[in-house]
């Protein structure tokens, strides 16, 4: 009965580990990370197989969370694909750690490892391992440097920067 009990806490908690040498950034605001972020690179996966423009949009939820909304533009079937989801803090409101889940109640790690903290224009990203990996901008292009500085980062973390996906916006033409 405890093996049950034990792999039912698996299941239901899902995976809201954090990687080998990664830390959340601290001083987090979420009223200022809300609104649309850009996709500017990723790690592959199948759930953004294929897709261009991508975007996220987070906004408040009424119980206190935050409701997600990720969107990309299919180029193989020649249309939108969305999907909503929700996510919460792992461990406090000042700490970029949240869990998010798309899927009842199965959740992932979403831990923001870097953040421009001044103006909240770009975000380092990334899951319960480093298989997941994402680069946010507010806009549809990052400055190069930037980009270069938080690839060389994600690199030096173990991150396996060479096989990034660099995202177009073309809204899908």
């Amino acid at each position: 009965m405890r093996k049950i009990r034990f792999i039912l806490i698996l299941l239901l908690t899902g995976c809201v580990g954090m990687p080998e040498n990664v830390t959340p950034v601290g001083n987090f605001n979420i009223e200022r990370y809300l609104g649309k972020w850009y996709e500017i690179a990723r790690l592959d996966h199948s759930f953004e197989r294929g897709l261009n423009s991508v975007s996220a949009e987070y906004s408040l939820r009424p119980d206190g969370g935050v409701r997600v909304v990720n969107r990309g533009f299919s180029m193989k079937e020649r249309q939108w694909k969305e999907v909503e989801g929700r996510a919460y803090f792992v461990r406090g409101r000042n700490e970029g750690f949240l869990k998010v889940s798309f899927f009842g109640p199965f959740y992932g790690s979403y831990i923001i490892l870097d953040l421009d903290q001044e103006n909240y224009s770009y975000a380092l990203v990334c899951g319960p391992d480093k298989s997941y990996l994402w680069l946010l901008a507010r806009a549809p292009r990052l400055d190069a440097k930037v980009t270069e500085r938080l690839v060389k980062k994600a690199a030096a973390l173990g991150f396996a920067t060479e096989r990034l996906i660099f995202v177009g916006h073309n809204n899908g033409s």
